[in-house]
């Protein structure tokens, strides 16, 4: 049976050398990064960092906005954190849109609710109606339960 490959872009697979290559950054720097908790490599059992193609393109984007847009290590931290909340909260907007759009589906197959009439027959009504009442007794029916 072939083997699939299941390589994608958070597949741990660039020692630090080659990931600081990628990146056009010095190996310390990483360290210094990971520390910061900017970028955090996976570790392997012996304790060595590897980066997957999504760390390095992080890298990227802390180094462009340190160099580039002059933002300190702090602050780049703070937009990195709030990019995962962002991108958190478009998830579950997405699911909270699937569920609402099947529940419109499931509203929209219920066409029809049968209740009992007046006289006890069943009646076809449009969701969230009540049949009319015809009847205009006065009468009250009181309910005792029974001792055991």
């Amino acid at each position: 049976m072939a083997r699939k490959n299941t390589l994608d872009e958070d597949t741990p697979v660039y020692v630090i050398s080659i990931a600081a290559e990628l990146a056009g950054m010095h190996a310390q720097t990483l360290r210094q990064y990971d520390r910061l908790g900017l970028v955090t490599p996976q570790r392997t059992r012996g304790g060595g960092r590897r980066y997957s193609a999504r760390d390095v393109t992080r890298l990227r984007e802390v180094q462009r906005l340190s160099q580039d847009e002059g933002i300190s290590l702090a602050g780049i931290q703070r937009i990195m954190e709030l990019e995962l909340q962002v991108e958190a909260l478009r998830s579950r907007t997405a699911e909270l849109l699937e569920q609402n759009r099947a529940l419109h589906e499931a509203l929209e197959v219920r066409t029809r609710v049968f209740a009992a009439g007046p006289r006890g027959e069943a009646v076809v009504m449009r969701p969230g109606t009540r049949p009319r009442q015809e009847s205009s007794s006065t009468a009250v029916a009181v309910w005792r339960p029974l001792p055991f």
